[in-house]
């Protein structure tokens, strides 16, 4: 049965919140700037670590941050076991979270058919299906 909070949800949450803090205060690679955490994905075994980011900029940023964190994942996996009371800590992979890119690309498409459908249809009341009669 499974459970609604499952342990690799629990030690994801954590590694989050504790990478977002050593990310803050420790790193000082100076590729990695002004990045937010989005997510933690963890492996049913613990041993894998999958990071989700969103940083500004452009492709040149976001290639800077990746790599950035991708040379500082062996310092921050040790310094997530020193905080962390867990035996192993999971292999950390960082991968960019594009998630707010595309859904503000979607929004837009909507939006431009949506002013498109108007310009087209402007003169026509709109269609009440509230109230079938």
């Amino acid at each position: 049965m499974p459970r609604d909070y499952s342990r690799p949800q629990r030690v994801g949450d954590q590694i989050q919140r504790e990478l977002s803090e050593l990310i803050r205060q420790e790193l000082k690679d100076p590729r990695v700037g002004m990045l937010t955490l989005s997510g933690v994905e963890v492996s049913r075994d613990l041993a894998h670590a999958k990071v989700f980011f969103t940083v500004l900029g452009d492709a040149q940023a976001i290639a800077g941050t990746t790599e950035g964190l991708r040379r500082a994942a062996g310092f921050l996996r040790r310094e997530l076991g020193r905080r962390m009371r867990i035996r192993t800590v999971p292999e950390l992979h960082f991968h960019y979270d594009d998630t707010q890119v595309r859904g503000a690309r979607i929004s837009a498409l909507i939006d431009e058919a949506v002013a498109e459908d108007r310009a087209r249809h402007g003169d026509e009341p709109p269609i009440d299906d509230t109230n079938p009669a």
